[in-house]
Parts: structure tokens; C-alpha cells; sequence
């Protein structure tokens, strides 16, 4: 990142490289689709280059970067509030081959699940969506997900806990 601050444009692609793929997950389970996940996890990118110069020397490059794209993901959903006949259901292959169950499941009831708890997800309210993601996908602290969304490490905390029970209600029968 130091290279990054100093303009290197190569020390950019670099990153890009090493954060693309983790930075589309990430942003695919906020918000729900894979060419908006792909869209804004570039729009993250850009911000990153423009934003160079105020990422503080020693500090983490992750979480940083994750705040710039949950703000991105955050813009583009209230926008997609604004206009409601956008579908907000398309999910990467990759995506559903991550839930698996064990051996002796089939290959149909490994795939009803991964379509519930896709589902279950998705039907969170944004904060608690979020702090999901950044804790169980991400595996991020709950101080590093507070600095990411704007909120105390205790109510990160509470946000995990009620997702979690939310989850543990709609899935009970996966349980």
C-alpha cells in the first residue's frame, strides 16, 4: 500500500490481484448479485486509488478497504430501493459449491440448502446482513467490523447475535 501511495499504478494491480476475488465475495453477499458484486468491488479499486492518500501509514489494508465497499454496497442498495423491479437474487456458482453438507447428503438436499440459507441471508436486514458476512465469510474481529460499518464493537456483537437467531429460527429444520 505504500507503493500505492506513492502512485505506483503497478503496486495497484498488484493489490487488485491479490484482493479481487475476496473483495467480489464479500460484496456478492451484501448485495445479493454477482455483475453489481463484480461492478462495485472495481468501483472499490477506483476508490482505493483515489482515496490513497488518507490510508494511515501501519494501519491494516483489509478493513479499509472493506469500509470503502460496504459504503459502495450500502449507495447501490438504497438506490435499488428507489427503484424496485431490479432482482436481487442472482448468486455465483461458487457461491452455492462453498455450502456443503456432509458425505452422505445428495447432491439435491446439499442444494436445497445452500438455496435456504442463500435465501435466509438475504432476507436480513442490511446491518445485520453485514456484520454476518464480515464475521462468518470474512473472518473479521468485531472490532475490525465496527471500524468497517460505522458502529461500536458491541453493537456488532448484538447485530451477530440477533442474525444468528434469525438464521437459527428459518433454518431449524437444517439444525
Amino acid at each position: 500500500m505504500r507503493r500505492v501511495q506513492s502512485g505506483d499504478e503497478a503496486a495497484l494491480g498488484a493489490l487488485m490481484e491479490r484482493w479481487e476475488l475476496p473483495l467480489k465475495a464479500f460484496v456478492g453477499r451484501i448485495v445479493l448479485n454477482a455483475s453489481e458484486a463484480e461492478e462495485l468491488a472495481q468501483e472499490t479499486f477506483v476508490r482505493v486509488w483515489q482515496q490513497r492518500e488518507r490510508f494511515r501509514a501501519g494501519a491494516e489494508f483489509r478493513p479499509w478497504m472493506f469500509s470503502i465497499a460496504v459504503n459502495l454496497a450500502r449507495n447501490r442498495l438504497r438506490w435499488w430501493r428507489r427503484r424496485p423491479n431490479v432482482e436481487l437474487h442472482e448468486w455465483s456458482v461458487a457461491e452455492e459449491a462453498g455450502i456443503g453438507g456432509a458425505k452422505e447428503e445428495s447432491a439435491l438436499e446439499c442444494k436445497e440448502r445452500a438455496t435456504a440459507v442463500r435465501d435466509t441471508v438475504a432476507a436480513l436486514p442490511l446491518e445485520l446482513r453485514e456484520a454476518l458476512v464480515l464475521f462468518e465469510y470474512e473472518q473479521l474481529s468485531h472490532a475490525e467490523i465496527a471500524a468497517i460499518v460505522g458502529a461500536t464493537a458491541k453493537a456488532v456483537e448484538t447485530r451477530i447475535y440477533r442474525a444468528r437467531e434469525k438464521l437459527r429460527m428459518a433454518l431449524r429444520r437444517w439444525v
